[in-house]
């Protein structure tokens, strides 16, 4: 039942274009990037982080691979050091309080959204979250129960219920926690 649940509740992209002081995105496919890069240049958000970015690749290439335009080159910020979607919140909950954001665009697969949102809400619980999904190729959520898909969401359902685990462990244990990372 909570797996029907979570596919049930995923989240569908706004139809109106979202508003905040900044764009965050996590990598692990070009829709994220592109759809990110999009938003940026038509003048969402005062700034774009792209979170979780290998290290061998440079602003140009990323630039290239999102469609990125003049604002790209000037104002968006590249986050290496994160290598799991708690490391990425831990990597925009920095960058955003550095530039004293209090909304965020987040941008990331549609199936991924919520265990974002939670780890981000987690540290950043004062900063308005505001989701973007995308939906990468591959994935068909129209037919989710085909097999790929759906071994692919019981595998995000399954790691969005240790995020409860994880953020339960940072909210007992405050700034001392070191909780259990899922990728």
């Amino acid at each position: 039942a909570g797996f029907a649940l979570f596919v049930a509740t995923l989240p569908a992209r706004p139809r109106v274009a979202p508003n905040a002081d900044a764009i965050v995105t996590l990598t692990g496919g070009d829709a994220r990037l592109e759809a990110a890069a999009a938003l940026f240049e038509h003048g969402t958000g005062e700034r774009l982080l792209i979170t979780g970015v290998n290290k061998t690749l440079t602003k140009d290439e990323l630039m290239r691979v999102a469609n990125g335009g003049p604002r790209f080159q000037c104002c968006a910020d590249l986050g290496y050091a994160a290598e799991d979607t708690y490391g990425n919140a831990e990597e925009a909950a920095e960058w955003t309080a550095l530039h004293r954001y209090k909304s965020l665009i987040v941008v990331t697969a549609g199936y991924h959204m919520p265990r974002t949102l939670r780890l981000f809400h987690s540290l950043m619980p004062g900063v308005r979250l505001v989701a973007y999904p995308v939906e990468p190729g591959g994935v068909n959520m129209a037919a989710w129960w085909r097999p790929g898909t759906l071994h692919l969401l019981h595998n995000e359902y399954l790691k969005y219920l240790a995020s409860f685990v994880m953020t339960a462990v940072d909210q007992h244990d405050g700034e001392e926690a070191t909780p259990a990372r899922t990728s």
